[in-house]
């Protein structure tokens, strides 16, 4: 056995030294424990965690924030995985009977990294976490920035509007990328954007992702933009509103393929933004 002292919380844990059964609630931890090698491990999910495939096919004990205790009892979990955020209190109540360890949500690209390793540390797959985070650095260097600054906004359906600020990941990535978020200097993670403002701020590209699992084409993002009343952002005049690909979570996961796989999509769209002369 060994312990391991969970910061975010402020609980000390006694682990074995290879966890076999590992129950995670936060999809981006579910997703990196499959590409350790540790998915034989994995005993329990949220109903959220569909990264990769096989996930899917684990039992699921709970939701982002409620758990079936029976279930989690049953299954009698040598380690539990959360975030912080929105999941700080469930994890603070778990934590009373199981061994919980909530992983800090990243602020930024490299945070990302940094829930990789720690992720290897815990389930002592130390040599496969090196292997993937290394290899996740590898992909963050190849980008170059863009040919000019872009305004990007960005927005997140999650039951309402909700764009991102200064602590955010997503606008950590924009900036990585040469880009800058219409909300870029807010000293928050996420916020309500007051729509007029955002028209106002006339950003040259507008990214949004549905709710998760809601049937939403470009058509209806199109009348949603219409309702708003932002035909005349440059966004829409220059035909630069990105709908993100597939029913799932693509940029709120913050999971190893926000790197290899997200990434390159914003960099795809906005190299094609950023050759273009906007008419006034």
């Amino acid at each position: 056995m060994r312990k391991v002292f969970c910061e975010t919380l402020g609980t000390s844990l006694e682990l074995p030294d290879v966890p076999e059964r590992i129950v995670s609630f936060s999809p981006a931890v579910t997703e990196t424990l499959f590409l350790l090698g540790a998915g034989e491990a994995v005993v329990g999910v949220s109903a959220f965690c569909h990264r990769p495939g096989e996930a899917q096919k684990k039992r699921v004990l709970g939701s982002y924030n409620t758990v079936d205790k029976n279930l989690l009892r049953q299954v009698n979990p040598e380690l539990v995985f959360t975030t912080t955020g929105y999941q700080r209190a469930f994890a603070q109540q778990m934590s009373t009977e199981f061994p919980v360890y909530a992983v800090e949500l990243p602020v930024s690209i490299s945070g990302i990294i940094d829930t990789v390793v720690k992720v290897g540390l815990l389930s002592n797959r130390i040599g496969q976490a090196n292997t993937l985070a290394r290899k996740l650095v590898e992909t963050l260097a190849k980008p170059r920035p863009i040919k000019r600054k872009l305004k990007v906004y960005v927005e997140i359906d999650f039951g309402q509007p909700v764009t991102f600020g200064a602590y955010s990941y997503i606008t950590d990535a924009l900036r990585l990328l040469g880009a800058g978020a219409v909300y870029g200097d807010e000293p928050s993670e996420w916020l309500s954007p007051d729509l007029e403002a955002v028209r106002g701020a006339d950003p040259d590209v507008i990214i949004y992702e549905a709710k998760m699992f809601k049937p939403f084409q470009q058509g209806d993002l199109t009348k949603l933009i219409r309702k708003r009343g932002w035909e005349s952002t440059k966004a829409v005049r220059t035909n630069q509103v990105f709908l993100t690909p597939g029913p799932l979570d693509f940029l709120a996961h913050h999971g190893p393929s926000f790197i290899t796989s997200v990434l390159p999509w914003i960099k795809k769209n906005l190299d094609s933004t950023s050759g273009l002369h906007v008419l006034a």
